[in-house]
C-alpha cells in the first residue's frame, strides 16, 4: 500500500466512489476550511486519508483540522489519535463531555443515541466556529445511509435519511458526507490493510443494548445476498432524499 507524506493512500474503488459523491454534490470549494468530526471508528479515519489523499492532488486548495468529542466513559481512549494526527501534521483537538450524565440529566422522549447525536453535532460546530472552519465532514458511508432510511421509514413513517451536503440551522457551516458511495465492506478491508489506529466505539448505548441499526444491517445484508445489486437500486432511489438541502 502506497503512501504520500505519511497518508496511506486508499485503493482506487473508495478513491472513485468518493471523488463521485464530492463532484456531484459540489461538497469542497476552493478556500474551504474543513473539520472533520473524528470518531476514532473506521469510517473517520478512512475518510481523513481520503481527503488527504485529494487535497495532496486536488487543482482546489482546502484545509483540514480534525476534533473528537470523548463521551467520557471508561472504554474510549483518543490518546492514541494524538500521536496519529501529529504525524499527518493536523491540527487536533479532543473536547471531553459526560454524555450519560447529561442524557440522565436532559433527555426526554429521544432515545439516547438521538440525543447524544444532536450535542455531539452542536459541539462539532462550535468547534468549527472556534476554529475558523466552514464545513464539518463525518463518515457515515453507503450502509449508513441505506439503514438509516429504512430506520426511518420503519420507526417514524418518514421517508427520510441522511444528507450529502447541507447546511445547518445558523447557515454558518455545511456538512458533508463524502463516503456516501462507498460501501462499508470497503472501508473495513481498507482499515485492516492500513493499520489504522481503530478505537473502541465510543457509544455508552451500544455497551447496553442492542441497536435498532444492528437489526437493519442484518436485514440489509439478507436481501443482499439474494439481490447483488441491492445498493445499486438503492443508491438510485435514495439519491433524491441525500440531495434534500433542508437545515437540521
Amino acid at each position: 500500500m502506497s503512501k504520500i507524506n505519511n497518508i496511506i493512500k486508499p485503493p482506487r474503488t473508495i478513491l472513485k466512489s468518493t471523488a463521485e459523491a464530492l463532484m456531484e454534490f459540489k461538497m469542497i470549494n476552493d478556500g474551504d476550511r474543513i473539520l472533520l468530526g473524528l470518531s476514532g471508528g473506521k469510517d473517520s479515519l478512512s475518510l481523513l486519508h481520503c481527503l488527504l489523499y485529494f487535497q495532496s492532488t486536488a487543482p482546489i486548495k482546502f484545509s483540514i483540522k480534525a476534533a473528537t468529542i470523548d463521551p467520557m466513559i471508561d472504554d474510549f481512549n483518543p490518546m492514541p489519535l494524538v500521536t496519529y494526527l501529529k504525524k499527518l501534521n493536523i491540527s487536533y483537538q479532543i473536547h471531553r463531555e459526560p454524555m450519560e450524565k447529561l442524557a440522565q440529566q436532559h433527555m426526554k422522549k429521544n432515545s439516547f443515541c438521538s440525543f447524544c447525536s444532536r450535542m455531539r453535532r452542536g459541539l462539532l460546530y462550535k468547534i468549527a466556529r472556534s476554529t475558523g472552519c466552514n464545513i464539518l465532514a463525518l463518515g457515515q458511508h453507503s450502509d449508513d445511509i441505506a439503514e438509516s432510511f429504512f430506520m426511518s421509514l420503519f420507526f417514524n413513517g418518514n421517508l427520510k435519511t441522511m444528507k450529502a451536503n447541507y447546511t445547518n440551522k445558523d447557515g454558518d457551516i455545511r456538512i458533508i458526507r463524502p463516503l456516501i458511495y462507498v460501501r462499508e465492506r470497503q472501508i473495513i478491508d481498507y482499515a485492516k490493510s492500513a493499520n489504522l489506529p481503530i478505537i473502541n466505539d465510543n457509544c455508552p448505548a451500544c455497551f447496553a443494548q442492542p441497536m435498532q441499526r444492528e437489526k437493519m444491517k442484518f436485514l440489509l445484508s439478507q436481501q443482499e445476498k439474494t439481490n447483488p445489486t441491492l445498493f445499486k437500486s438503492l443508491k438510485k432511489a435514495l439519491k433524491p432524499l441525500i440531495k434534500i438541502n433542508n437545515a437540521v
